[in-house]
């Protein structure tokens, strides 16, 4: 019986724990819904939503869902909704919160800008539907006045005129121009008044495309510089559309020659846009899909943005070899020789093969002579060298392959401004590069004095 104060005190503690349990906490719980609810402005979940109407001084734009994340615009003309822009629609409204209801029941709209909303929003979920009408701001610039019809109730919400307000057919009109996956491309055609480059994905299905030039010459291509290009290609968007009758059939007969046309090639088949400039003074440019299909109005710059030469697209890196393929590298200056040579999985000096060599300043140095790029072409074919000091070079590097054979060369000359000439095996004629490289070539003894300073002290 001694322990009957520690019993009792558990009994109740236990009471009160049940008490928490199965009462406060519930009723907390209705509690925070209730109050959610309230605050709701919208009375159906975001899921349900299978139509919109948006009427506008313009007058009313309709929309349907078709499948999940697809909308379509059915009224005032029938056409691929943009659906980013219905969806940030659908977010507002589905977030929006009630901040106070102003007025119940209330006929003074005028003083909220209700008499004569600028939007007007119905929202359908199956067989449910609601109304909200938009007014003025409020007190503050983030919020607006409410009138939602189910209940005609004035509310001050947190919606902001931004996400509500000032919305076109245009608006809710998809402008993308093309609809591609990048991995899914397999071929992509640039088509200029005087050339045409293409590119083949020849890693189709990977992670990341692999591009080669095929036309008009057999090259690697400059991998971020194709990437940048399809991303340019994704972000291509219409800021007008003349759909087609009289008005597209007056302008399609002045664009006759495209500065530039795009092909892209999938499984599914081929897309084509061609962009017109017929007048560069006037700042107008304009885009064509299809014969039938509307004239799109683009920004000038993107038709300086797609254009491309070819030394733009290629692999710029002027040695020649990869990398991972250079199993002997001669490296010569006007105050140092000597050859790197990789054999079993580390470099050696050729002339010291016994003593160690810093892999890691060795992997950084090579890595920069494979990969140092052109940045201006100076000649596109070969020319005499001696103007640009590659006659006599400042310094070179010579690569040999896992076969034994030459498989790549760099050499660099004078410095003009900050660029340094160069030529290398991977690009025909004289380019000019950035000189860091001159000053990061480690001497012998830099390379093994490295690798002695990381050696434990014994």
């Amino acid at each position: 019986m001694r322990n009957w104060p520690t019993l009792l005190l558990l009994v109740v503690l236990a009471g009160l724990g049940g008490y928490l349990y199965f009462y406060e906490l519930p009723t907390k719980q209705i509690e925070e819904q209730q109050d959610a609810q309230r605050k709701a402005l919208l009375a159906f979940p975001e899921s349900d939503i299978s139509g919109l109407r948006i009427t506008t001084a313009q007058g009313p734009i309709d929309l349907q869902l078709k499948k999940p994340g697809s909308w379509t615009i059915v009224s005032p003309i029938q056409t691929d909704a943009d659906p980013r822009e219905v969806q940030a629609l659908i977010r507002a409204l589905v977030t929006g919160k009630v901040t106070r209801v102003v007025e119940e029941q209330s006929a003074a709209l005028a003083a909220f800008g209700l008499e004569h909303p600028v939007t007007i929003i119905t929202v359908t979920a199956g067989a449910q539907q609601d109304t909200f009408s938009v007014g003025d701001s409020g007190p503050l610039t983030s919020t607006l006045y409410v009138l939602r019809a189910s209940d005609q109730k004035v509310l001050l919400t947190d919606l902001t005129a931004a996400k509500l307000i000032n919305k076109t057919l245009l608006s809710f009109r998809r402008k993308d121009l093309l609809r591609f996956v990048q991995n899914d491309v397999e071929r992509l055609r640039l088509t200029y008044p005087t050339t045409e480059i293409v590119l083949y994905n020849v890693d189709k299905g990977k992670t990341k495309p692999s591009w080669k030039i095929r036309y008009p010459i057999e090259a690697e291509a400059d991998q971020t510089e194709v990437r940048s290009l399809m991303f340019r290609l994704e972000d291509l968007k219409a800021l007008g559309i003349i759909d087609p009758g009289p008005e597209r059939d007056k302008l399609a007969a002045k664009l006759t020659n495209p500065k530039v046309k795009i092909t892209l090639h999938t499984a599914d088949g081929d897309q084509t846009v061609k962009l017109y400039q017929p007048d560069p003074t006037s700042g107008e440019a304009f885009a064509e899909t299809k014969s039938d299909a509307p004239i799109y109005r683009i920004n000038p710059a993107v038709i300086k943005d797609l254009s491309r030469e070819l030394f733009n697209l290629q692999d710029k890196r002027l040695l020649g070899v990869d990398y991972n393929d250079i199993a002997m590298l001669s490296v010569k200056t006007r105050d140092k020789q000597y050859v790197l040579i990789h054999q079993s999985g580390e470099w050696v000096l050729e002339d010291r093969p016994t003593e160690k060599v810093s892999q890691d300043a060795a992997d950084l140095f090579v890595s920069r002579v494979a990969n140092l790029p052109a940045e201006e072409r100076v000649i596109k074919q070969s020319a005499p060298l001696a103007p640009y000091g590659l006659l006599a070079p400042t310094a070179e590097f010579v690569a040999m392959g896992k076969d034994g054979k030459v498989a790549g060369r760099l050499v660099l000359g004078n410095q003009a401004g900050n660029l340094v000439y160069a030529s290398g095996n991977r690009l025909q004629g004289v380019f000019q590069a950035r000189p860091d490289l001159l000053s990061q070539i480690p001497t012998e003894a830099e390379l093994l004095t490295k690798s002695s300073e990381k050696a434990p002290a014994r």
